[in-house]
């Protein structure tokens, strides 16, 4: 193989695209996004490759054998072990090559593409009653590809097994060309092959007499425990195994073939299940009862330890944990079969439980929407263990180790002595039917004793799992992570075994190179690293503070680890990211922003730090929606980290015209506001296009009408209604609701009013700062934030709740202010005073009975409000009112305040929302409210449907008594 040092990335791309091998890219931002998977390790690609067919991907293969160019497969990227990384050419088949290519119910097979995302195929099996049986935790973005890679497990493997045990036959491609169909031989059929002769003939037979020369080391050595996935799967090239090649290849981390298709087995999962939750008073009691619990035929035995969700501050999940029975640690056991049955199934699992050492307590789960929110907190156990309670970073690198389930209480006692022996924290959590723990551990890779710390630990670990007759990987395969270490798990006949197996299949050692045989060292390539000196940036100080990262933007955009919930497409009540599920794009996602930004700190691939256009143009459609800061399970926070960067990047420098235009809107807005009627014909008129031109917006807009009358001009010369008994309530008036439809505000001092509040407005005209923020222009919004933080303190001081209407300018309150301003005192005042309109209603006024009006809705949650309140609130008041919603899981509705409006970004904009929310809009019966809180999102609606969207103060306030509703 061909030293990669010495090849040129634009030579190499020039090659790729003539070789006709399907889009191709070499630019420095691509590489830079796919430098980096779920692991700790980093390695910068030459090329990056979307094949769009299967002769694309036997192209990609031929150019780089000829150029003696090594070649990694990935999906989603989302392996925590490194092998998804190589120096030579990264072929990415999540974008394109993703097709179910066949699905046969009678038979219960399906025929994919590797690409295929494994949730896309359960739908599209759900159809027929049937499912694919590994499931792991990443099934909203994991590719059948990388599953195969990994041999796959996740929590039903108890039940269902592994990929390998679904997979019945492969479609592959070796180095050197020679496509094969993989699966179950018989003897004839060995010996068929052998005489036919050819690459297939020579291959087949070289495998058939490693087996037969091997058939004891096979027998005892390998396949000693479902878990056992670390190494080469050679077990299956047994006899009394049909000699297996499809399954021999799982697990072998693309260094053997490249997946063209594989036709795996479907199965039928029963008609009902039911979630047994059992506490434990450590995470040790409850491995110790593992055994026991496994007789009772399980779907799934997971376990959850305190130290995970200690971690979460998100309100709606810390709520679906708070519900857990009161321990420290967590069984979770779900049952399968008839509905019946499941009732008495399920007491007398938890009377095994109860007679365990350590049991505290159980709860059966009935409700199937609170039983999906406590598996979200255990798929979410990689992203969340990356940060522990105390906020320091945590990482893979002894992710998922395996022993026989008997030994796993033995095996987690020692391993938490060895942790505190290296004076080590980790968040435990994991497969614990199967004897699979996950953790994180808090490595410090940024010195060079933490980097030795992390060898000594994990070299360690390895020989203990090794003492307990476990597996070094249980599911995420060795690649980087383990590769050095087989050899403390394996003796060296098997190691011999291993090398003898890759030489077969890949003598050239071009596929996935220093992966499970020959490795590179654990401690080598490292993302972060001491060896590594980052380009010296200006500290955001001018900026957001960035507390939780303690200052360092490197380290704030180091916080995704690749677990890649950004890349789901699939609508599940969540945000993130919207602008992905449109483009499909890495590029596109929160996890390749952030990858290029920490790159951009780097200053090895992007070079030119803050004045990046590589950066800038990954940026261009973030649409600041703030759902990743919520969604993302180790908190990516891309809106604030686009804001740093275009405050930088534009630093003393000519802005794009939109940036003066939306901006500025809340200061242009007054002058406009004296003359709204010249305004509006203005931009109504033949010099509307001209006038979008100039301010940068895209020409398919319309431009929002101004109203007659500002809210502000009207509540200074009404006379309040009522005593206020409640006290008063400062109400924010934010710039698009005071200047385009004041009616909304009318509306909630209507609402305030009644509830017995008495309403006030801050002097002057006051304004959060927020389309300054979003546009990067934070020395303006600082000032702008200060001026509105000093006219709101005395208020705050005096315990006077300020209420929003606005969710974008709430959210900006409660989040952005205390970090723009850098901790100030009065600016964390105001955020924890901040409420929503049904927040306050809800907690502050609970005797109060909102009107009943009974009628049917549905609603779209603001992005904002998503990521900083949720919707419980709103939900209550609206049942009290008797109104029958229905939350809409539609994420994002595309506008995004600025974003929709600028030019360029029309397309996406609409497309955001045409996946969920406008359809759904036009599909509504006349009579069904459509609730929309942002004026984003009422704007949106009102441009692309022939409806109009309802703030909730409107929908109470029209039901109000007509005295009231004046206003």
């Amino acid at each position: 193989m061909r030293d990669v040092g010495s090849l040129d990335a634009a030579a190499l791309t020039e090659a790729l695209r003539r070789g006709d091998c399907g889009e191709v890219a070499g630019d420095a931002g691509r590489r830079a996004q796919y430098s980096a998977d779920a692991s700790n390790y980093r390695r910068v690609p030459l090329a990056v490759v979307f094949p769009r067919e299967r002769q694309h991907v036997l192209n990609v293969i031929a150019v780089c054998r000829r150029l003696g160019v090594p070649v990694t497969s990935r999906g989603a990227g989302t392996s925590t072990s490194g092998q998804a990384l190589g120096p030579g050419v990264v072929l990415d088949f999540s974008r394109y090559f993703n097709r179910l290519l066949a699905l046969d119910p009678r038979a219960g097979t399906a025929t994919v593409q590797p690409g295929i995302v494994l949730d896309d195929l359960q739908r599209a099996a759900s159809g027929h009653g049937l499912l694919f049986g590994a499931d792991p935790s990443t099934h909203s973005r994991c590719t059948l590809g990388g599953m195969i890679g990994n041999n796959a497990c996740g929590s039903h493997s108890v039940a269902w097994g592994r990929t390998a045990d679904s997979v019945l036959q492969l479609e592959v491609v070796t180095y050197r060309g020679t496509v094969l169909r993989l699966g179950e031989m018989t003897q004839q059929e060995i010996e068929e092959a052998i005489a036919a002769g050819g690459d297939r003939g020579r291959l087949i037979g070289s495998l058939y007499r490693l087996a037969q020369s091997n058939l004891a080391v096979l027998r005892t050595g390998l396949g000693r425990f479902p878990r056992q996935v670390s190494g080469y799967a050679l077990e299956h090239l047994l006899p009394e195994h049909r000699f297996n090649l499809a399954r021999a290849l799982v697990g072998s981390e693309g260094t053997l073939a490249v997946v063209l298709s594989a036709t795996v087995r479907l199965i039928s999962p029963p008609p009902a299940r039911a979630l047994v939750v059992l506490g434990f008073q450590d995470a040790c009691a409850a491995a110790d009862a593992v055994p026991a619990l496994l007789k009772h035929r399980l779907l799934a035995l997971e376990g959850l330890d305190h130290a995970l969700t200690d971690i979460v501050t998100r309100p709606e999940t810390r709520a679906a944990i708070d519900t857990l029975p009161a321990a420290p640690a967590w069984l979770f056991a779900e049952l399968g079969g008839a509905c019946d049955e499941l009732p008495s199934r399920a007491t007398a699992l938890a009377e095994t439980a109860r007679q365990a050492a350590g049991f505290t307590g159980s709860e059966v789960i009935t409700d199937p929407a609170r039983a999906q929110r406590l598996w979200r907190i255990r798929e979410d156990g990689a992203g969340l263990a990356t940060r522990l309670p105390d906020g320091s970073e945590a990482w893979p690198g002894w992710e998922d180790a395996a022993v026989p389930p008997g030994q796993l209480g033995s095996y987690l006692r020692r391993f938490t002595r060895l942790l505190k022996q290296y004076g080590l924290q980790g968040a435990v959590y994991g497969h614990f039917g199967e004897g699979c723990l996950h953790v994180r551990i808090n490595f410090d890779f940024t010195t060079e004793q933490g980097t030795a710390v992390f060898r000594a630990f994990v070299t360690d670990a390895a020989k203990l799992v090794a003492a307990h007759g476990g597996s070094l990987s249980g599911e995420h395969g060795d690649g980087q992570a383990r590769s050095e270490l087989l050899p403390l798990m394996y003796g060296p006949d098997v190691i011999s075994l291993f090398e003898e197996f890759k030489n077969i299949w890949d003598p050239d050692n071009g596929l996935n190179p220093s992966m499970i045989v020959r490795p590179l060292p654990i401690d080598g390539n490292l993302r972060v690293s001491p060896h590594r000196t980052p380009l010296p940036l200006a500290r955001p100080a001018t900026g957001f503070s960035f507390r939780a990262d303690d200052g360092d933007f490197a380290k704030a955009t180091r916080r995704c680890v690749g677990v890649g919930k950004c890349r789901t497409a699939a609508h599940r009540g969540d945000v993130m990211c919207p602008s992905y599920r449109v483009t499909m794009d890495e590029k596109d996602s929160t996890r390749g922003r952030a990858r290029l930004l920490y790159e951009m700190t780097q200053g090895e691939v992007i070079t030119d730090g803050w004045r990046s256009t590589e950066v800038r143009d990954a940026l261009d459609l973030c649409l600041a929606c703030k759902g990743c800061g919520a969604d993302c399970p180790v908190g990516v926070d891309v809106a604030t980290y686009k804001s740093e960067f275009l405050h930088h990047h534009y630093k003393r420098r000519i802005r794009p015209l939109s940036h003066y235009t939306m901006g500025w809107l809340p200061l242009l807005s007054r002058p406009a506001a004296r003359m709204p009627r010249l305004v509006n014909a203005l931009t109504s008129s033949r010099l509307a296009p001209l006038v979008k031109r100039l301010g940068g917006i895209a020409s398919q807009r319309e431009i929002p009408r101004f109203a007659d009358e500002t809210f502000l001009t009207w509540f200074r010369r009404r006379t309040a209604r009522g005593e206020g008994p409640r006290g008063p309530v400062m109400l924010w008036v934010d710039s698009f609701n005071n200047h385009f439809t004041p009616e909304v505000l009318k509306a909630g001092v209507a609402v305030l009013e009644n509830a017995g509040f008495r309403v006030r407005v801050p002097d002057g005209t006051q304004c959060c700062g927020l389309t300054w923020i979003t546009t990067g222009q934070l020395g303006v919004a600082r000032r702008i934030a200060q001026r509105a933080t000093a006219a709101l303190a005395p208020a705050v001081a005096g315990g006077v709740p300020v209420v929003g209407l606005e969710p974008s300018c709430t959210a900006t309150l409660k989040t952005d202010l205390p970090e723009l301003l850098h901790g100030d005192d009065d600016a964390r005042g105001l955020a924890r005073a901040t409420v929503t309109l049904a927040e306050l209603l809800v907690h502050h006024a609970p005797d109060w009975e909102p009107p009943r009006t009974e009628a049917q809705s549905i609603s779209q949650t603001h992005c904002h409000q998503h990521a900083t309140s949720g919707f419980g609130a709103d939900a209550e008041l609206l049942h009290r009112m008797g109104i029958d919603n229905t939350q809409l899981a539609s994420g994002c509705c595309g506008l995004a305040g600025n974003f929709g409006f600028e030019r360029g970004h029309y397309d996406v904009s609409v497309a955001a929302g045409e996946q969920v929310l406008l359809p759904a809009v036009r599909s509504a019966a006349p009579s069904t409210h459509v609730l929309a809180d942002g004026f984003s999102c009422r704007t949106q609606i009102a441009q692309r449907t022939d409806r109009t969207g309802t703030h909730l103060a409107q929908l109470i306030a029209r039901a109000l008594p007509p005295a009231d509703t004046s206003a």
